[in-house]
């Protein structure tokens, strides 16, 4: 059955009963209206797919009704009718932006084909712009790279989780890919043929995110010269991914609990319940249960979106399939920038192997990128990555604090050895998830040092069962 919403609006009742029996009957969700001003009462409360206006109607003629249709709601499509032929008519209402002009009595065949081919027509508008926005092959989980074994624990989790409606929050440091995974996930979904439709929390100024997720009315706020819908409507029936959620407003993590529990919504300015079929992917690069246990962000709500994570892994912890990645981002900028250039040297991917890339996937994409813009020979060399990679570590290093000057009054120079030495131990335990062994290999000590060194900070030295 449509969900289409049809507005009918004609003074006689004979007419307005015929066309409400004879559209229901199609799947249309009918709505009718006696007059230009009730008319214009409806629009202003909800948003129509299709209007069919009388061209005479009391209160407000047709034409008027038109305009403010088109003022309010542009989106509406409008059929006008009229017993009363004109060709000048005919021409002021096209040029007001009517799809078409039907002159009673009609046949109901005619009107039916009518309505549908212009319904027709604005889904199809709609689906070659999600279209354009996307190309779906290239989010098939094939097309995610790499072979190492992170990656392929990560592809059989996203079998396991994209045929189902559950929400799920993408964690992972920045460039680690979590809107690549996010569209794979939809696009391998049964929501594959609805709207994708993403949002950067961290993008929109609080006042206005509100209307950004739920629409607005028209004259609910100053600048509310339409009625717009928001980005749970556009996404009915498909995927709304939430990025940066962590920088969601206290005050909207509410709202936004409350569309999750009860899946329907008003408005801004509206009075109407608007329910939903959305499916939340959101994703974070911050510590989000660090952000609840501090109060910055709803406990509740972290675990309606937390219902699976995805972790993803960063890029130094599955270097392995870095040779691959450089070969996929060679071959795609080669080919954008009209570059002869086939094979990267032995030099340039040892490099590009050591490097530890702290941006990730997307800071490899970045580099490969520019070394193809500045490459003149027919393979990639290392002299175009050198400096760059040389200037990213210096700045690193500056960033670890290994560049700091002393200011004159001095430093406490035992106190900053010991922050750091205390700071390396529990990455170090972090990224080794515990394991005390693998710890003190990468940080080039024996394991009775490590110990010591546990123990000197007054952290757990247990050993592993």
């Amino acid at each position: 059955m449509s969900k289409d919403k049809i507005l009918i609006a004609d003074d006689e009742k004979s007419m307005r009963e015929l066309l409400d029996i004879m559209l229901k009957k199609e799947g249309y969700k009918i709505t009718l209206a006696s007059n230009g001003e009730e008319v214009i009462k409806l629009i202003e409360k909800d948003i129509f797919d299709l209007a069919l206006v009388d061209i005479r109607m009391p209160r407000q003629d047709g034409i008027s009704v038109l305009k403010k249709i088109k003022t309010v709601s542009p989106e509406t499509i409008v059929i006008m009718m009229t017993a009363f032929a004109s060709a000048d008519t005919a021409i002021k209402a096209m040029k007001e932006g009517a799809y078409d002009y039907i002159t009673k009595p009609f046949k109901i065949d005619e009107i039916k084909i009518i309505i549908q081919n212009a319904l027709e027509k604005k889904h199809l508008e709609k689906e070659n712009f999600l279209l354009k926005q996307v190309v779906r092959d290239r989010y098939h989980f094939e097309n995610i790279i790499g072979q190492s074994s992170k990656m392929l624990e990560l592809y059989d989790l996203l079998e396991k989780v994209a045929p189902t409606k559950t929400n799920i929050l993408i964690t992972g440091e920045s460039g680690t890919g979590k809107e690549l995974v996010a569209k794979a996930i939809h696009y391998n979904s049964p929501r594959k043929d609805k709207p994708f439709v993403t949002l950067n929390c961290g993008a929109i100024p609080e006042s206005l995110i509100e209307s950004e997720l739920f629409g607005h009315m028209r004259g609910a706020f100053t600048d509310a010269i339409t009625t717009k819908k928001g980005l749970f409507e556009v996404a009915d029936e498909g995927t709304l991914f939430l990025d940066e959620i962590s920088e969601l407003p206290l005050m909207m993590q509410v709202k936004l609990l409350r569309v999750l529990q009860d899946r329907e919504f008003k408005r801004v300015g509206g009075t109407e319940d608007i329910r939903v079929d959305v499916r939340i992917i959101s994703a974070t690069n911050k510590d989000l249960e660090g952000a609840v246990r501090e109060k910055q962000f709803r406990e509740d709500l972290f675990y309606r979106l937390n219902v699976i994570q995805i972790k993803l892994p960063t890029l130094r912890e599955r270097k392995e399939d870095i040779p691959s990645l450089v070969n996929h981002f060679l071959n795609r900028y080669a080919e954008e920038l009209g570059k002869q250039i086939s094979q990267v040297s032995s030099e340039a991917l040892r490099i590009l192997v050591q490097y530890d890339y702290p941006g990730n996937v997307r800071e490899l994409q970045n580099i490969i990128e520019r070394a193809v813009a500045l490459e003149t020979s027919q393979e990639l060399t290392a002299a175009n990555l050198n400096s760059y990679l040389e200037e990213q570590s210096l700045n690193l290093n500056k960033r670890r604090g290994f560049d700091l000057e002393i200011p004159t009054e001095g430093v406490d120079l035992e106190k900053i050895v010991e922050d750091i030495e205390r700071t390396l131990l529990i990455k170090a335990l972090d990224r080794t998830k515990g394991i005390k062994k693998k710890a003190a290999e990468l940080l080039h000590i024996n394991f009775r040092s490590m110990r010591y060194r546990l123990e000197k900070y007054g952290l757990n030295h247990e050993d592993e069962p």
